[in-house]
């Protein structure tokens, strides 16, 4: 987009998400005619995600000009993650047991042994795709790329440190991140469509899923109310003054420990993540929640805290997807094939151990999407499943932060020795 989007002012791409929002979740209600046949084969998550890339694509809007993912990550996703763990019943969260920690942790090891082995494969026919020397090295690019699957942008950041790549090549890095991470998400909210036959070949238990769900359901019919003003003003100001604390919290904790400690401020330290903002943000506004749920403010409930959490939810899907532009698929084929290698190795890893354990769908996607994407898009793959799972989606992926630079620079080790190879 040389000359700009069409549309810069925020107002009028707001406006757009909206529009677009409003188009899915209207003709996704309709009982007759094209669309009930439409939705059966694609979900309405992934169409609320693809209208905004098709905008983007298209130069109607640029999620690089907008702050509307800025406004979306920021206040909408702490508010929503508040909104959804309001009546969340913890012990039943426990409940969901070892398979989920399992299947998080095996897509923690798709990405460490994809990344060596993609280099191998490619190298096969295709030696200069991953070749370079120096710090142009491709390997010291896709290390950027390992930190940013297993944890998020601050493990990200801290693998351009560590292995200094050329800032110069940074940005073909960025954008195989940004265009595979974002066909896999496609591809995860697809497969939420088709959830009951993937589980059933799976041989999948949703006991425990089901039993949270229920759970839930049970409690919110029971204090189901009519909301009133007064109601939804209340469950704005829980939402939003647990995004202030939690913005408060996430800005004293990070310079606190970025000025105290050498380990957390150093940029090439595999423990820099915990001077991030976002990963302080989104770990208190969770604990903010999981807190509110112990007191009388899980009746809320009853009023629609949860469904307002899911408005905020899809807003915020709204905005993930206008970061896809479409025709970048073509612009640098080599990198962005060792990037599809690389995730179907994890992809394949997954579905190997889910059919081992009997894991249901939730549990491949939500661990997938843990590592891949990271606190901003585990909880909106966990809540498409049912608003109660989105802490689960938040939970592991803050446990990615916190393991993300120890797994990439295993990572970056073994892509080197591929390399080298």
């Amino acid at each position: 987009m040389e000359n700009g989007p069409l549309f810069a002012n925020d107002g009028i791409v707001f406006g757009l998400l909206m529009l677009a929002l409003g188009f899915v979740f209207y003709t996704e209600s309709k009982t007759s005619g094209f669309w009930p046949k439409f939705y059966t084969y694609v979900p309405g998550l992934l169409m609320c995600y693809l209208i905004p890339a098709i905008f983007n694509s298209a130069g109607l809007i640029d999620a690089n000009v907008s702050k509307t993912y800025y406004v979306a990550s920021q206040y909408l996703l702490p508010a929503s993650l508040v909104l959804l763990t309001i009546s969340i019943d913890l012990k039943a969260v426990f409940n969901l047991g070892w398979k989920a920690l399992v299947m998080f942790f095996t897509g923690t090891v798709g990405i460490i042994i994809g990344g060596p082995i993609a280099i191998l494969i490619i190298s096969s026919f295709s030696p200069e795709t991953v070749g370079g020397a120096g710090f142009d090295a491709v390997w010291r690019g896709l290390a950027t790329l390992a930190g940013s699957w297993i944890g998020g942008g601050a493990n990200q950041a801290a693998m351009l440190e560590i292995y200094e790549y050329n800032q110069e090549l940074y940005g073909g890095m960025v954008l195989v991140d940004i265009v595979v991470a974002n066909i896999w998400m496609a591809v995860l909210l697809y497969g939420i469509g088709k959830k009951n036959k993937i589980d059933s070949w799976l041989k999948a238990d949703n006991s425990a899923i089901d039993e949270l769900k229920i759970k839930v359901q049970d409690f919110t019919d029971k204090i189901t109310r009519n909301p009133s003003v007064t109601d939804i003003i209340i469950i704005l100001m829980f939402a939003f003054v647990s995004v202030g604390v939690a913005h408060l919290g996430a800005e004293k904790i990070s310079s606190y420990l970025m000025e105290n400690f050498e380990a957390v401020s150093d940029p090439k330290s595999a423990l820099s993540s915990f001077g991030s903002n976002f990963f302080w943000l989104i770990s208190i506004a969770t604990l903010m929640g999981i807190l509110l749920s112990f007191t009388k403010a899980k009746n809320y409930e009853g009023a629609g805290a949860s469904k307002i959490g899911s408005v905020f939810i899809y807003i915020l899907v709204a905005t993930i997807g206008m970061k896809m532009d479409l025709g970048k698929i073509f612009e640098n084929p080599g990198l962005i094939l060792i990037g599809l290698v690389w995730i179907s190795i994890h992809a394949l890893l997954l579905i190997i151990v889910a059919k081992a354990i009997k894991a249901p769908y939730f549990f491949l996607a939500v661990g997938s999407q843990a590592n891949v994407g990271g606190a901003a898009s585990a909880p909106v793959v966990a809540a498409a499943f049912h608003p109660s799972l989105a802490t689960v989606g938040a939970l592991l992926a803050v446990f990615g932060y916190v393991i993300g630079t120890y797994g990439a620079i295993l990572c970056a080790e073994l892509m080197k020795i591929a390399s080298n190879g």
